[in-house]
């Protein structure tokens, strides 16, 4: 089809642009007028339709670029453009004042955080340390409390108290003791006690307790006599050791009287000293003499004339478990002798 002369084809965009009414005046055959380039609104919709198609179909324009500036989507508020924009104030606003204050702030600030610190990377160092003043405070109070007890008047000897004196007066032992009183208990002089109790001869041994705040305790074991001696000027009551216990004019009443012949230093001694300790009670106080030459030849004499053949101080304990049974199944009096020399096989005469 031949186009007409001055006819000037419009653009695309301008019959996308073009509404129903230029449709509708092609269809009636209007003279195409020189077309004009329809700008479409933003966010609005436009039919468009060419000269060659009758039905046409609305097109949807994108809407406007939701980062796009404010300004361009909408007219600026007159009120908010009159009002001035607020403005922070400025540094040379500052007053020597607020500076000072603020470097001070600065500072506390610095310094807590440099404290914090520290405190983060020395807590195994400052765990250490307060381990170790705990044991030297532990450690002071230890001294502190044994130097307080031993020099504190509290701690001063009052009391001699003494346990298991009989024969020794108990009296004589605490005023032999008199010098450590008013000494601190930590610091009494033992020394000087051994040399004290020492002088009495009945004392075999002795213990010394402390018993705060102020009291001393000597508890005494006294020498057991075995037997008695005949001297020239009468008896003398000693113990197995041969230590003179007592001395008297008379017999001892209830110990039988030692005849050895070499001495209390003997052996003979010794062994009879040993054969009477094994006696038991009953038979001990039925003793009249013991006679020990050597110590394989110990003999006892009992009450009423009946001879005891011992032999040697060794099994004397089952060999007084045999006479004991032989005194009873044949009393004294009845039997002359008794021989335990060998307990297995005891032998009456």
């Amino acid at each position: 089809m031949k186009r007409p002369e001055g006819y000037d084809r419009p653009p695309a965009g301008a019959e996308r642009a073009a509404g129903p009414k230029t449709t509708a005046a092609k269809s009636a055959g209007a003279k195409p007028a020189a077309a004009k380039t329809a700008r479409p609104k933003p966010g609005g919709r436009q039919s468009s339709g060419h000269s060659d198609h009758t039905n046409t179909e609305p097109i949807t324009f994108p809407a406007a670029d939701p980062i796009a500036p404010v300004s361009r989507l909408r007219a600026p508020d007159s009120s908010l453009s009159s009002a001035p924009a607020p403005t922070e104030p400025r540094d040379s606003a500052l007053t020597p004042a607020g500076a000072r204050r603020k470097l001070r702030a600065a500072r506390r600030a610095r310094k807590l955080y440099e404290r914090e610190e520290v405190r983060r990377f020395t807590w195994r160092s400052r765990r250490r340390r307060n381990v170790w003043l705990a044991a030297l405070g532990t450690l002071a109070a230890l001294v502190a409390f044994v130097l307080v007890g031993t020099f504190s008047p509290l701690m001063a000897l009052h009391t001699i108290e003494v346990v298991g004196a009989n024969r020794v007066p108990a009296e004589k032992i605490r005023s032999a003791l008199d010098d450590q009183l008013g000494t601190p208990l930590p610091l009494v002089d033992f020394d000087a006690v051994k040399k004290e109790l020492s002088a009495f001869t009945l004392i075999q041994s002795y213990v010394t307790e402390s018993r705060p705040p102020n009291t001393l305790v000597v508890r005494v074991v006294e020498r057991e006599p075995v037997g008695a001696l005949v001297t020239e000027s009468g008896f003398d009551l000693v113990d197995a050791a041969g230590v003179v216990i007592q001395s008297s004019a008379e017999r001892p009443a209830g110990y039988a009287t030692i005849d050895a012949r070499a001495g209390v230093g003997s052996a003979g001694f010794r062994a009879a000293a040993a054969v009477i300790a094994a006696l038991p009670a009953d038979i001990r106080s039925t003793l009249d003499t013991v006679t020990a030459a050597t110590t394989d030849d110990v003999t006892l004499t009992l009450v009423g004339g009946a001879r005891v053949v011992w032999g040697s101080a060794e099994k004397s304990d089952f060999k007084a478990v045999v006479l004991a049974a032989l005194i009873v199944s044949h009393p004294v009096g009845s039997v002359g002798e008794y021989d335990v020399s060998s307990p297995d096989s005891a032998v009456l005469r």
